[in-house]
């Protein structure tokens, strides 16, 4: 049950509700106020009274939610400098913020994007700055948004730094790869501010280049901590990777140090600059990485913002209002209370028998708020003699931190060089034990073979002694065994065959004077079966003595005997004295033939090597020539395929055409000569002395490969953009996957491991490419031409906005390129590029709309692609007439970036104008045929059509103008000649005018071969183009016949007009197909 004490309590909560109603409504239009006032179209700066209230609502609502809320209304499509103020709104919500802000704001980050794309592509001086700022805006939120324990405002510890950084050296690696991006994003837009304000002659103290410069103080804050973030990452990078591998980071830092220390010196002489900012002053050189002590000498550069003047109030709406009223509430508020408390009073009576206590209470009150607020005040000012204080110490302890940083850095140096040093010394003690144990090793394997060589020596001493008895013995075992007849007749067996062996050996070395082919072999079996013959001898000697010693064995028996056979043998003793000598004389001629044999087996032997010698010579000769004919024959091939390169680049091939059927057999044979090539090598490597097959591979793959990639470009010239580009880079990859090929085969080293298999896979794709380009008309069905309408519509329509898309960027960058009177050439002749593209645009659009009107006029009860089908010949006439507009385009576009960049000449781009003219006048045409005379949309159609001819004809001026501008004519001056040189000079002239005559005669005559050709390969007859001056009898009617030049000569034929198919069409005429 409610008392009367509970009462006044719910009454006051009903009060505190309405006051906190009444807070946020106050709330709500305090900052609309402040968000209208900051982002308005006006020139100024924004104010920082606004952007403070801006600032301080994100805080109080712990968000950004009411300002995007706000902000979202905003119309910034509309105005450049309100995009320009809002960017620099959102810059400082970032940086000062609550840090729930950078979420609310990365919720909208698409719209800051579209705000960026939008103004980069409108040629107005803010609509770049915005373009540039939403970038760096972009940049900055996904910065923080992947890092979320660096703040917005980039303020953050050492500590926090190497925390985010982390230990993984590829993580560091990426992050100083994001803030080299984000440095880049903030110097990109002060740069670009800077060279404004010089262009404009606009000085700091005007609010124009007040409201330029102003965002620029949120982008030294950032840049000076970047700047500190990149040293120390850096630092950190090398003492963990090598040098090399961080030149690229060098080189960026580099750069960077120079832009932001040149930025930093032109914004410290501004005077706006300088009551708002203290900017920080940068070392003369940038850091030196490569050494890791000048870590110490880096000082983080501070930047100062002085303490604001409170700002005199201008007007009574921008009044500083509390954000909690306690004290007042608005007047409605108090009246509705009032009137309950009337009621309350009337029901119940006054509390407190009839004393009213509500003001005494609100006395009160008011006195406590009085002595709190002086308290907070108080408090606050300790408060802040405490912060500055705990700065100042925090300042302090940081400087002691870096000196610490500092030491800790060297001793880490010094350690590492310590270390470095006792790896040194353990490697050079690890090697000298190693040097000393095979010094020790080597010189026992010295001594054992010593100790073996003395062993031997000892056995060869007892050999010889041992042998030098068994001699003796020998002897005297001859002694006594020539007096047996058997021991004589064997000793002459013995004779006669050495005698026999001798003969036949000198018969054998004979034979091999002849027969030198199978000399060395023969020497060979001969000196074998000599050793087996002495062998044999050995041992017949051997056996001999061992018949002696069973004869002295027996001698004791013979004695009885001997005195019988003393005389048998003083009788025999004449004849073996005889015998004696006769065996002498046989032994020493016997001698003198083995000594003659060996002389002559030498000088055989010394024949043979040199023989030998002269045959590896001459061989070694013959791979030399085989392979010096293989690097001619390679350097000859790579000659042929590199100045079929060229033609690529080449003004004068752009004119040349090719069939994709004849590319594709170029391409197939080029294959076949591929693998012959392949064989060639394999045969090659196999016998290195014959490389003639692979000569003759190379020498076809050469010519073969060249063709391909000639017609190739050729085919390009005629085929659509995109299979035009894909034909043109495989031709380019061929030429360099063949040169490569080449190259390598030039090389002994890499010789054997060269393969053509990645020429085989290009080749493959080129061929994949021609057979895409063949004509389709056979595949293409009636029902499906319909399909083929909206798509080359469609196609032509992207063509011309790419076509615009990249004159602007040729735009661009000839303002980069380009000063003078050069840059006012180049930019007034692609102003009128894009005038006509804008133009052609607008009549594709017309042509469009015409289109639909027909074929709903026409088709009555049959659907769309019945009625193409039905009228088919109608819609081919459309389809090549817009790929013939998309083609002439897209030449349009390719001839003024060569005029811009000076490649190219003027009359190239005055011939796009004049065909791109044609194409138009071919689609009006095409669309002209079934349309009605009263159609609006066909005066639409016509009117754009002479537009475009007036556009054409711009570009033709233009580029006139500008080419005589360029062009130094020299002033004829005539007055020095005598008659007879001036009559000389004036034959000469007229000489070189028939010349020119002569020229350009035969050059149209070509002209009408090729545009004759041209009606052949588009399948209409030569015969129905005499007729009319060239009009073809087919129901899409084609370009406006150019006039025939007059010449004197009445045979010359009629200049015939551009084909109808002005690019490598999908569908083929009508009467093709069969």
């Amino acid at each position: 049950m409610n008392t009367i004490r509970q009462v006044p309590l719910r009454v006051k909560s009903k009060r505190t509700e309405t006051n906190l109603g009444a807070e946020r409504e106050h709330f709500d239009k305090q900052q609309l106020s402040s968000i209208s006032k900051a982002i308005n179209t006006a020139e100024t700066p924004v104010k920082e009274k606004h952007a403070r209230r801006i600032i301080l609502g994100t805080h109080r609502e712990k968000g950004a939610f009411t300002f995007w809320s706000y902000a979202l209304g905003i119309p910034l499509a509309s105005n450049s400098i309100l995009s320009w103020k809002f960017c620099h709104v959102v810059h400082k919500v970032l940086r000062d913020g609550h840090h729930n802000s950078l979420q609310d704001c990365m919720r909208h980050h698409s719209t800051i994007v579209e705000t960026g794309a939008l103004w980069g592509n409108l040629h107005d001086r803010y609509g770049q700055l915005v373009a540039l700022y939403s970038k760096l805006l972009c940049t900055k939120m996904e910065f923080h948004v992947k890092h979320s324990e660096i703040r917005s405002n980039l303020e953050v510890t050492d500590e926090v730094l190497e925390r985010t950084a982390g230990t993984d050296i590829n993580n560091v690696f990426q992050l100083t790869v994001e803030v080299f991006d984000y440095m880049d994003a903030e110097l990109r837009l002060a740069e670009t501010v800077m060279r404004q304000l010089n262009t404009s002659i606009a000085i700091s103290t005007l609010t124009s280049g007040q409201c330029r410069l102003s965002p620029l103080i949120q982008v030294i804050q950032d840049c000076s901590h970047l700047y500190h973030f990149t040293v120390k990452l850096l630092f950190k990078l090398h003492a963990c990777l090598p040098a090399d591998t961080l030149q690229g980071h060098r080189d960026r830092f580099h750069d960077q140090f120079h832009s932001l220390k040149t930025f930093f010196n032109k914004a410290r002489d501004m005077m706006f600059f300088k009551r708002l900012i203290q900017i920080p002053k940068l070392p003369d050189s940038p850091p030196n990485f490569l050494h890791a002590a000048s870590l110490a000498k880096h000082v983080k550069p501070v930047v100062v913002i002085p303490d604001e003047e409170p700002e005199q109030q201008e007007d009574d709406d921008d009044d500083p209002e509390p954000l909690i009223e306690v004290s007042e509430v608005s007047t409605p508020s108090l009246q509705a209370q009032t009137q309950q408390f009337d009621i309350f009073d009337q029901t119940f009576g006054p509390p407190n028998g009839g004393f009213d206590d509500r003001e005494v209470q609100i006395d009160g009150l008011k006195r406590d708020l009085e002595l709190l607020r002086a308290e907070l005040e108080r408090v606050k000012a300790e408060a802040q003699r405490y912060i500055t204080q705990l700065k100042s110490q925090i300042n302090s302890l940081e400087a002691e931190l870096e000196e610490q940083r500092a030491q800790k850095q060297r001793a880490l140096v010094e350690n590492e060089q310590l270390r470095m040093e006792l790896e040194a010394t353990r490697r050079r003690n690890a090697e000298h034990e190693t040097v000393q144990v095979s010094f020790i090793e080597a010189e026992k394997r010295s001594q054992a073979t010593e100790q073996r060589y003395n062993k031997l020596k000892d056995k060869h001493t007892e050999l010889v002694s041992s042998h030098a008895e068994l001699l003796r013995k020998s002897a005297d075992t001859v002694k006594m065994l020539s007096a047996t007849q058997q021991t004589q007749e064997e000793v002459e067996r013995t004779k006669q065959q050495l005698a026999f062996e001798v003969q036949r050996i000198t018969q054998d070395a004979d034979m091999k004077f002849e027969e030198q082919k199978f000399e060395m072999e023969k020497l060979r079996r001969e000196v074998e079966e000599k050793r087996a013959e002495v062998t044999r001898i050995k041992g017949s000697l051997q056996t001999n003595e061992k018949v002696g010693e069973q004869l002295s064995s027996s001698l004791v028996g013979l004695q009885g005997e001997k005195e019988r056979l003393m005389r048998s043998v003083s009788e025999k003793e004449a004849e073996l004295s005889s015998l004696r000598q006769a065996s002498q004389l046989q032994q020493s001629s016997l001698q003198q033939e083995k000594e003659r044999s060996a002389r002559e087996l030498g000088d055989l032997q010394g024949k043979l090597l040199e023989k030998s010698s002269r045959e590896e010579q001459l061989k070694q000769k013959l791979l030399e020539e085989q392979f010096s004919l293989l690097q001619g024959t390679l350097t000859e091939a790579e000659a042929i395929i590199q100045d079929a390169v060229d033609k690529l680049d080449d003004p004068l091939h752009i004119r040349c055409t090719s069939s994709p059927d004849y590319l594709v057999s170029r391409a197939e044979a080029t294959l076949g000569s591929i693998d012959k090539m392949k064989r060639g090598h394999s045969d090659y490597l196999r016998n290195m002395g014959d490389a003639g097959g692979l000569l003759r591979a190379l020498t076809q793959f050469s010519h073969l490969a060249a063709d391909t990639i000639v017609n190739g470009s050729a085919t390009a010239h005629m085929a659509p953009t995109d299979h035009a580009d894909r034909l043109t880079e495989s031709c380019r990859g061929c030429a360099t996957q063949s040169l490569t090929f080449l190259a390598q085969l030039k090389s002994k080293a890499s010789l054997p491991t060269a393969d053509p298999a990645s020429i085989r896979i290009v080749v493959q794709k080129i061929l994949n490419l021609g057979q895409e380009l063949r004509p389709k008309g056979m595949d293409v069905r009636q029902d499906e031409l319909g399909d083929m309408v909206d798509k080359e519509m469609a196609t032509t329509s992207a063509a011309i906005e790419e076509a615009v898309r990249r004159i602007d960027e040729l735009m661009n960058q000839a303002r980069i390129d380009t000063s003078g009177v050069k840059l006012e050439v180049n930019e007034r002749i692609l102003y009128s590029c894009t005038d006509l593209m804008k133009a052609i645009h607008m009549l594709v659009l017309a042509s469009t709309d015409l289109q639909k009107e027909i074929v709903e006029g026409e088709r009555g009860a049959a659907t769309t692609k019945e009625f193409y089908a039905r009228n088919s010949r109608w819609t081919e006439g459309l389809i090549s007439a817009s790929k013939a507009v998309g083609w002439g385009a897209t030449q349009m576009v390719e001839s003024a970036d060569k005029v811009v960049l000076h490649t190219g000449k003027y009359e190239e781009l005055i011939v796009c104008s004049h065909e791109i003219a044609a194409s138009t006048a071919q689609l009006v045409a095409a669309s002209k045929v079934k349309a009605d005379r009263n159609s609006s949309r066909l005066t639409t159609l016509q009117q754009a059509s002479r537009r475009v001819n007036e556009m054409a004809a711009n570009v033709v001026a233009s580029t006139k103008t500008g080419q005589e501008h360029l062009e130094d004519k020299d002033t004829m001056d005539f007055s020095g000649m005598s008659l007879i040189k001036l009559k000389m000079e004036e034959m000469e002239s007229q000489v070189k005018v028939l010349e020119l005559e002569t020229q350009l005669e035969n050059e149209r005559l070509r002209l009408g071969e090729l545009r004759k050709k041209h009606y052949v390969i588009a399948g209409v007859p030569v015969e129905q183009l005499s007729e009319g001056n060239g009009r073809a009898p087919s129901p899409s009617p084609p370009a406006a016949p150019s006039p025939t030049p007059s010449s004197p000569k009445p045979s010359k034929p009629a200049v015939m007009r551009k084909p109808t198919l002005a690019q490598k069409p999908n569908v083929l005429p009508k009467n093709m197909f069969r």
